[in-house]
């Protein structure tokens, strides 16, 4: 195979550095060294031969850049004055680069820089490589540990505040991509599921919500260094999450889900519906029904006719399951409701210490009892009986309390309790999915110990963490440059094209 032939332009630099390893290599000194010794010594070698490679090859490609034969902006300016060798700096994974090219000036206005649009260079001074390490780092750990990886990484050294604002403009095509992105197949009969709720985050003081910041300003605490009972330290923003899956159904009854015999027991399926291409976002940004009408858009993104059976799974929030109706009837879309079972034996487990102590083995047969009911459909029978057994016992208003918030409960959420309908048909009737996503996206990242959030920061990671769950961050990653590039580029010249050279 014939090698090809030589340009007789640059290169000289790297092809000089490249020898240099050769002989480095060939030498003695390199014949004493352990593997571990080489490793440390040819990545950095390595790296900056990989610099001059790069800079050799932008140093080409300015040499060879010839002037366009018309360049005019989008405000239909044109720029008639071209200035040579115009450079300006760009922070790569492999080090310090400068990149040289033709100005086209007219007084009053910014240059125009075509070759620039030709490498997609980003406005700022670092590249889109180290955007997407500081990405992915910071979205796996703290600013400071993502500073320190990108260094690790690359040599590079960035500051907390550099890896945030990276971050930051990395997340920036987040609704773009999933509003663009095809619906997938789904399996026949796939239930769609939709889920939302919400995590506490600490904020900064200047990133609180108008009425939790006046809350903290105006409050008088009995105690300086801690709080006391029923007093709230109002340094947190609610982080809107929301989910949509797929799930085939799988039809159980009362008994597969709590078995309260030994017969039963040992007939039960333990079968269960399981979720599938799954996906979630969130935001600190926006409120809870702008994150509902967002989940609510992903599911008519799968479902645009509205074909398919459509489950709201909740924890009995009363603004969600307002909002989720809401939606559901601006867009024609049949829904049903479902409360979260796991929550609702919650109640029942505060109405038992109402007639149990506490540890007894007998509460936990009191729960089934009365969950197995819930689950065949008889919620405001039970919440009658608990009523009626806290007042044959002689209960005070403090004894029976848990008693009547479950009560209470029962009856208020029973339009949404019907699982009769949902095991017979097969739905789900846990939220685990969203609850997962609440501890994966929030509180795994953002709860980190002495963390105080920005408004910016909070969001770009909450979004980064959605994409990556989405199994999507190098589809997203591929969106989002041709989305910068249009942003940065193509929005400065007439008719978004880029001049080419005469």
């Amino acid at each position: 195979m014939t090698a090809p032939a030589r340009s007789g332009l640059g290169f000289d630099a790297s092809r000089a550095k490249f020898e240099s390893l050769v002989v480095l290599l060939d030498g003695a000194d390199a014949g004493a060294l352990t593997h571990g010794q080489l490793e440390e010594r040819l990545q950095v070698e390595g790296r900056e031969l990989m610099r001059l490679l790069f800079q050799d090859h932008l140093d080409l490609r300015a040499g060879r850049e010839r002037r366009a034969a018309s360049v005019v902006d989008a405000a239909g300016v044109r720029r008639e004055r071209v200035e040579a060798g115009r450079g300006r700096a760009l922070a790569s994974v492999f080090g310090e680069l400068s990149v040289s090219r033709l100005a086209y000036r007219a007084g009053g206005y910014s240059d125009l820089h075509p070759a620039d649009a030709l490498l997609n260079l980003p406005a700022e001074r670092h590249s889109h490589g180290l955007r997407m390490l500081a990405a992915v780092e910071s979205s796996r750990g703290s600013f400071d540990d993502a500073a320190a990886a990108v260094t690790r990484s690359t040599g590079q050294v960035l500051g907390k505040r550099q890896v945030e604002d990276l971050a930051a403009r990395s997340a920036v095509d987040f609704d773009a991509f999933y509003a663009q992105r095809a619906a997938q197949a789904v399996g026949e009969n796939a239930v769609l599921v939709l889920s939302f709720d919400g995590k506490g985050v600490v904020m900064r003081r200047d990133a609180l919500r108008e009425q939790t910041a006046k809350a903290a300003a105006t409050a008088q605490n009995k105690l300086g260094s801690r709080l006391s009972r029923g007093e709230k330290a109002n340094r947190k923003r609610v982080a809107e999450v929301g989910a949509v899956y797929d799930a085939q159904p799988v039809p159980r009854t009362a008994a597969d889900v709590i078995a309260l015999t030994d017969s039963e027991r040992d007939s039960a399926s333990t079968e269960a519906p399981k979720a599938t291409a799954k996906w979630l976002t969130a935001s600190i940004n926006d409120d809870a029904a702008t994150v509902i009408a967002a989940v609510f858009d992903e599911a008519e993104r799968r479902d645009s006719d509205h074909d398919r059976t459509w489950v709201v799974l909740v924890d009995g929030n009363n603004h969600q399951i307002h909002r989720a109706r809401a939606e559901a009837k601006a867009r024609g879309a049949p829904v049903s409701i479902l409360i979260d079972f796991i929550h609702v034996i919650e109640y029942l487990w505060k109405a038992a210490w109402s007639f149990h102590n506490e540890g007894d083995p007998a509460a936990e047969a009191w729960v089934h009892k009365h969950a197995r009911q819930i689950l065949e459909g008889r919620a405001r029978v039970v919440a009658g009986n608990i009523r009626r057994q806290a007042t044959n016992a002689g209960l005070d208003p403090k004894q029976r309390t848990g008693a009547d918030t479950a009560a209470r409960y029962l009856t208020n959420k029973a339009p949404y309790l019907d699982y009769p309908t949902a095991l017979t048909a097969g739905w789900p009737i846990a939220t685990g999915v969203i609850e997962g996503a609440c501890r994966h996206l929030v509180k795994d990242r953002m709860d980190i110990t002495g963390a105080r959030w920005g408004l910016d920061g909070a969001e770009a990671i909450l979004k980064l963490r959605a994409i990556v769950s989405n199994s999507d961050f190098n589809a997203y990653w591929r969106f989002h440059l041709d989305q910068e590039h249009r942003r940065v580029h193509q929005s400065r010249y007439a008719h978004a094209k880029i001049p080419h050279a005469a």
